[in-house]
């Protein structure tokens, strides 16, 4: 018997190792878990009732009676949802008379199948964090029974030696559970089976009218279960995700976009997604796109420009005006951008280089440092090299533009990570190049 459960488990192994049928089952996102699991039990089986006169499974006198192995199983279990399932069991019970119970000698054999409903019960009371490992699975269904008397005659028409019948009935159970590795889970079982169709006695002999040909045995069990599958982790214990979980996760990712894109960066009443130009001056005039309005096209903002005027009709020290715009410009409020893994900037950074050029032309004996940025995304490498690219493209359109090149000193910042990677709008703001002035 014990050879062929053996054969048995490692024809189900080969099985259930190719057996992964995706199930779309209400409620769950896709095949997150292991669906397939093997049992291997051994136990002890008691006949309860009926038993001819001079006939005991125990010792009567003792609670537990003395443990003994008779009953091996063998099952293969489909969990059709995280925490409703099916399983197929195959077993072998020995019954006899134990050692000092005052019982006559007897002898019954069984072979025991049966198809039953599973319930996870941790993750039908939603319980999954408070077990931890622990876990107890509730079972019941049909069974159907070959029962042989091994039992010998005393006379002729007493113990039905060597006659085989077959029996029917429900069996019910529950088995709790301890995963100790990834795949791998330790159980005990507790199952009562009845039969309603059961003429023998345990002890072989045929049961007398009145028991109604019914019979009642128990069976005690440890065993150890194997889950098959792609995922990590037995799917007992599997972490399972509910649609409604994955649709209010996404909503919230969608309002995050929104808030994103309402996002109002440099405070010109144009949000972040319409701007053109993001890093305008706080209290100068934008259009529509976010830009600095400069109708005169010299490269200064009107509002600016007004205030510099402003300030030499006060008789204002001009220094301080220039001062002021040398500021803007260290401070990075005026910048280049540019779009993804490319090297040439943005049409609306325009702006911003003639800014730039302007001042240089006015400032002869200005020089400026270039630095170029990329964002965080992609390979690192790549990025540096792109960064210095950026910069070194800014100078190339200066020097065409009229500005001696030994005053303009280009590199490579490298990478900027102060902005949420995962936003699309925060990383338009620091693909970059920033001026500073030198002298």
């Amino acid at each position: 018997m014990k050879k062929g459960l053996l054969s048995l488990l490692a024809l189900l192994s080969l099985y259930t190792a190719g057996a992964q049928v995706a199930v779309d089952t209400t409620g769950i996102i896709g095949d997150s878990y292991n669906k397939w699991s093997i049992e291997v039990s051994v136990g002890q089986g008691k006949g309860v009732r009926p038993y001819k006169d001079g006939y005991f499974s125990s010792n009567p006198e003792k609670f537990f009676g003395r443990l003994q192995a008779n009953s091996f199983g063998i099952a293969g279990r489909y969990m059709i949802s995280p925490t409703f399932g099916v399983k197929a069991d195959l077993n072998y019970e020995e019954f006899n008379n134990q050692s000092g119970s005052g019982s006559l000698e007897f002898k019954m054999v069984q072979y025991r199948f049966g198809f039953q409903g599973v319930v996870n019960a941790i993750r039908l009371f939603n319980l999954q964090e408070s077990a931890g490992r622990f876990g107890l699975l509730l079972h019941g269904g049909l069974q159907l029974s070959r029962m042989t008397s091994k039992t010998k005659n005393v006379l002729p028409s007493d113990q039905n030696y060597n006659v085989t019948e077959y029996n029917g009935g429900l069996i019910l159970g529950f088995s709790p559970q301890f995963r100790i590795t990834d795949h791998f889970a330790i159980f005990g079982d507790f199952s009562v089976a009845n039969n309603y169709r059961q003429h023998f006695n345990w002890d072989g002999s045929y049961s007398d009218n009145s028991n109604n040909l019914a019979g009642q045995m128990v069976v005690t069990s440890l065993g150890i279960s194997y889950s098959f599958g792609s995922e990590k982790i037995h799917g007992d214990w599997a972490i399972i995700q509910d649609k409604k979980d994955k649709e209010l996760k996404e909503l919230n990712n969608r309002i995050g976009e929104i808030e994103t894109l309402m996002n109002d960066t440099d405070k010109d009443g144009v949000p972040d997604y319409l701007d053109a130009e993001n890093n305008s001056i706080a209290g100068v005039a934008v259009d529509t796109k976010g830009r600095m309005v400069d109708k005169n096209t010299n490269g200064v903002p009107d509002e600016l420009e007004k205030y510099v005027d402003s300030s030499i009709t006060n008789n204002n020290n001009t220094v301080l005006s220039k001062g002021m715009i040398e500021q803007l410009i260290n401070d990075g409020y005026i910048a280049a951008y540019f779009d993804k893994g490319v090297s040439l900037p943005t049409p609306g950074s325009s702006d911003n280089i003639g800014f730039i050029l302007n001042y240089l032309r006015n400032n002869p004996n200005a020089t400026v440092e270039i630095s170029g940025y990329a964002d965080q995304v992609g390979n690192s490498a790549k990025n540096e090299k792109l960064a210095a690219s950026r910069a070194e493209n800014i100078k190339d359109i200066l020097v065409k533009a009229g500005i001696d090149p030994s005053r303009l000193n280009a590199k490579g910042a490298g990478i900027d990570s102060s902005v949420d990677k995962n936003s699309e709008y925060a990383k338009r703001l620091v693909r970059k190049v920033v001026f500073k002035l030198t002298n």
